[in-house]
């Protein structure tokens, strides 16, 4: 680490390697405006990767010619940017640091060892940081905590620390100390606790390493026992700390040793105050990512089934080994067309390798399952907007490929004589509909390939089809994932518009009636004649339809009793009031008139439809809207405003119970009409500044109230 050695320098370039134990995949999480994408940035031009802050958005090989475009586009993707430190290849991974953008951070966690949560010095902690801290800590993710932006007027580094040790735990533990310059404000330096040796960077990169003047020294002894303390704990030596105690020194060597393996290890977190804009912090930086965190060699990797589904041995991170990759990301560019950004687990993936890809499990938002064999063209490394070509990667690096044919955001890619499958990372459900419809009829050409790209590479937008309001539906995860693919689509040629979400209803009768339907038609030639008489009941709820014969004496002749049937049946799904398919009725037959020669199927399918509509008009018609029953997960401060928000969206609360696998935090059960539910998911995260996520699931049709049909009633006829 920054400790041990800052005599070796960095190495710009991004050269292949053929070791896993030389990479290092780390995934930056943070909110938005911490200062991620500037961080990377400028790790990237300490290093001698790019030639200055900023040249990343700069490429035009993929993506757009546009910077400004190409950083906005940053902003919400997730984007690869390698570097070289000390002969070890770094991917980092930048994520969105919007809530709406889980699914791209989702992604990265997925490709990445190891975590560095980045916050900022000036800006606090929102609360979906500490969660997805949380959720690292689930699976034993190693972290570490870049403390940012260090220039700004309001930067408080101490306070800041102390904010994460309450958050994310007491092993959270600074590794440095800001010095500050002459004018007592501005951050010129770091204070090393283990090595007791001041980094002074007033005179830019590389820091200038010394001994500390007196009243340094006594900021460093005042921190450094703890920070000793929690290193020796998290020691795999049981006898460290009966020697600490008894007085002994413990060499530096030692504890940077084990300081290295309880990083590794997810059990000991370091902080180091960083700051892009001056250089701060970098160096060291880079030393914590290259030397304390874990190599793909000692990261678990994810379980692999065959494309069938049969079991198959854990994967080793061998480049020797059977192919496995998985695509972490998928673009469609308006250049070079598709981009995925690969991570390989096992084996060694090649320009011209003919290889099998899998995609399974994820036919519920969209994209269904399917496979392809394909033959790779070229391998890339990924630098922002553009793309090097190299001439291999090995199991536990990241590149990119183009021109797949099939590949989509989850899929797998394997050998072609034994197909494998990775289960697709877990995702949130997208749960904010909008309603798009194209202008023309050259637009819905357009859109339709559009949505096709935007679905290959999105995991988290959900395109439905709906048959009954015959709307095309985007299901996303808020405003601002919304925001974002309506802008995708409109820049890539697209006229639309967005309308008012519809849902689908249903109608019923909801009290006993008779009908009668009289059609009868004579115009030269063949005439039409049917009379049928009808009784209708309403079913409970759920029942669905029944038709029941109870001619008698041949009323209506037999072979006419299906067409009576059929026409009923056509009328039911055409609605009776509102447009509305019609559910959970019994209609019986019980009598009619035929004439021997004007008599025929058309007229009796219309005889029947007519005698159900002249039932409605006595059966008192009622409009049904589906009912879902929600669980919503939020911390236990916000229960009481949740609940009483979903009171007065006509729901019935069901019931609360403690979050079994988070502690603070509560599940509220509720059933609430769908259609008080069409902009929860934004009205949610409002409430619980963020932190309030929900589930839902249809469960059945009930009864609008009056004065809501009424409304509901204009606002859905087609």
């Amino acid at each position: 680490m920054a400790q041990k050695s800052h005599e070796k320098g960095s190495t710009g370039g991004t050269p292949v390697v053929t070791e896993p134990e030389r990479v290092r995949n780390v995934v930056l999480v943070g909110h938005s405006g911490a200062g991620k994408t500037t961080l990377v940035e400028a790790l990237l031009a300490a290093t001698g990767t790019i030639g200055r802050v900023g040249t990343v958005a700069d490429g035009t090989t993929v993506g757009d010619h546009d910077p400004a475009a190409v950083r906005q586009q940053r902003s919400v993707s997730l984007s690869c940017a390698p570097l070289l430190h000390n002969g070890i290849k770094v991917n980092l991974l930048d994520t969105p640091g919007y809530a709406d953008f889980v699914g791209e951070l989702r992604a990265g966690l997925r490709a990445a060892d190891a975590a560095l949560f980045v916050v900022s010095a000036a800006g606090g902690m929102d609360a979906a940081t500490v969660a997805l801290w949380e959720e690292c800590a689930a699976v034993d993710m190693p972290r570490a905590v870049a403390v940012a932006r260090l220039d700004q007027p309001r930067a408080d580094v101490d306070e800041t620390v102390a904010l994460c040790q309450r958050l994310f735990g007491d092993n959270v533990m600074p590794l440095y100390l800001p010095m500050l310059g002459d004018d007592g404000v501005s951050t010129e330096g770091l204070l090393g606790l283990i090595t007791r040796r001041v980094f002074d960077y007033s005179a830019g990169l590389p820091a200038d390493v010394r001994d500390p003047d007196p009243e340094h020294q006594r900021a460093i002894d005042e921190s450094r026992d703890e920070l000793i303390e929690g290193i020796i704990a998290e020691s795999e030596d049981e006898t460290l700390m009966d020697r600490y105690l008894d007085g002994e020194e413990i060499g530096d060597e030692v504890l940077i040793d084990d300081l290295e393996k309880a990083v590794a290890r997810g059990h000991f977190y370091p902080v180091v105050p960083v700051c892009a804009e001056t250089g701060v912090g970098l160096d060291v930086l880079l030393e914590v990512l290259t030397a304390a965190f874990p190599s793909p060699l000692e990261h678990e990797l994810p379980a692999v089934t065959g494309v069938d589904g049969s079991p198959r041995p854990p994967l080793s991170c061998d480049p020797a080994g059977p192919l496995v990759a998985e695509v972490v990301k998928t673009t469609i560019d308006r250049h070079v067309g598709r981009v995925s950004l690969v991570r390989v687990f096992s084996g060694t993936l090649r320009p011209d390798q003919r290889v099998h890809v899998s995609g399974h499990g994820m036919a519920e938002r969209g994209h269904p399952d399917h496979d392809a064999d394909e033959r790779v063209g070229h391998i890339y490394t990924p630098l922002g907007a553009t793309v090097r070509e190299v001439s291999l990667c090995v199991a536990g690096d990241i590149c990119a490929i183009t021109k797949s044919g099939s590949a989509e955001t989850g899929d797998t890619i394997s050998t072609t004589d034994d197909p494998l499958l990775i289960a697709p990372w877990e995702m949130p459900e997208p749960l904010l509909p909008v309603a798009i419809a194209a202008r023309s009829r050259a637009d819905e050409d357009a859109l339709a390939r559009n949505l096709s790209r935007l679905v290959a590479g999105d995991p988290t937008l959900r395109l439905e089809r709906n048959p009954e309001t015959h709307q095309l539906v985007l299901w996303c995860m808020g405003e601002a994932h919304a925001d974002v693919v309506l802008d995708r689509l409109r820049a890539g040629g697209v006229e639309l518009d967005t309308e008012p979400v519809k849902v689908s209803l249903r109608e019923t009768l909801t009290v006993p009636a008779k009908g009668h339907g009289r059609h009868v038609k004579q115009s030269g030639g063949h005439g039409q004649y049917a009379v049928c008489d009808i009784e209708v009941e309403p079913l409970p709820r759920g029942s669905g339809f029944e038709f029941v014969d109870r001619v008698v004496g041949g009323a209506v002749p037999h072979n006419y009793i299906p067409s009576v049937e059929k026409g009923v049946r056509a009328q039911l799904e055409r609605g009776l009031v509102a447009g509305h398919p019609v559910v959970d009725l019994r209609v019986t037959l019980v009598d009619g008139k035929s004439h021997s020669v004007d008599s025929s199927d058309a007229a009796f399918q219309t005889a029947g439809a007519l005698a159900l509509r002249d039932a409605a008009e006595r059966g008192q018609p009622a409009l049904l809207e589906p009912i879902d029953e929600v669980t919503v997960r939020v911390p236990d401060g916000s229960v009481g405003t949740v609940m009483g928000d979903l009171s007065g969206r006509r729901g019935r609360v069901l019931g609360t119970e403690p979050d079994p696998d988070t502690e603070g935090r509560t599940l509220v059960r509720a059933e609430v009409p769908a259609t008080e539910l069409l902009r929860y998911a934004v009205e949610l995260r409002s409430m619980t500044a963020g932190t309030g996520t929900f589930r839902r699931h249809f469960v059945r049709h009930d009864p609008m109230p009056a004065h809501v049909a009424d409304q509901t009633r204009k606002e859905h006829t087609p």
